[in-house]
């Protein structure tokens, strides 16, 4: 199995072998259940679909209602698709768990999305300085871009421009953080790092 759906914990730390402290990152990941699985001779791709957190039937649409009940599961919350060729090795109804995908000391990636800031200027957004010192004239210009640059040519302003604007809640994915603890009995997975997102916001765990 390529990963698996989990939830953000929270942020803690251990201490390694060396005595070293680390800041760390606790995931819940799983169970899931398999929910659909696509082939190539009926979808045109593989895939297998994973359902993950609990929800009411109040709280799910008539067509998830089928889907679920297809699998022979109670509706979730959160679904997600994960590309890959098992050959009959997955079946609707099974349930895939934290220790099935995930070692100690392996390097996974996990996709989440990023806290929203809202509308945030160049200083905040882009790292800017900011015009410097007030004297000379400098009035209210701290956390201003300054020029831009742009003047009879081109009379615009380029596409890609590092400007104020919206900051903050998109899909961030973060490539090679080590496991450093399994607690299967609990489902949870503890990874060296920070991940993105809130607590309680939902993570995909790329093996």
């Amino acid at each position: 199995m390529p990963g698996l759906i989990g939830k953000k914990i929270g942020m803690t730390s251990v201490f390694g072998a060396d005595g070293k402290n680390i800041p760390c990152t606790v995931i819940e990941a799983g169970p899931c259940v398999v929910t659909q699985v696509r082939t190539v001779e009926k979808d045109g791709y593989a895939a297998v679909q994973l359902a993950y957190d609990e929800t009411t039937e109040k709280h799910a649409s008539a067509p998830l209602k089928g889907h679920f009940e297809k699998a022979g599961t109670t509706p979730k919350r959160k679904l997600v698709e994960f590309p890959a060729d098992f050959k009959g090795e997955l079946k609707l109804g099974d349930t895939v768990a934290l220790a099935d995908v995930f070692e100690e000391m392996q390097y996974i990636d996990v996709v989440g999305t990023s806290k929203g800031k809202g509308f945030q200027g160049v200083v905040k957004r882009h790292g800017f300085a900011g015009v410097g010192g007030t004297t000379h004239g400098q009035h209210n210009r701290l956390r201003h871009p300054g020029s831009m640059g742009a003047s009879s040519w081109p009379s615009r302003v380029f596409p890609g421009m590092r400007m104020a604007g919206h900051m903050g809640n998109e899909r961030v994915k973060i490539m090679n953080l080590p496991v450093i603890k399994l607690i299967p009995e609990n489902n949870l997975i503890v990874v060296k790092g920070s991940v993105p997102g809130a607590k309680g916001s939902y993570l995909i765990l790329e093996a």
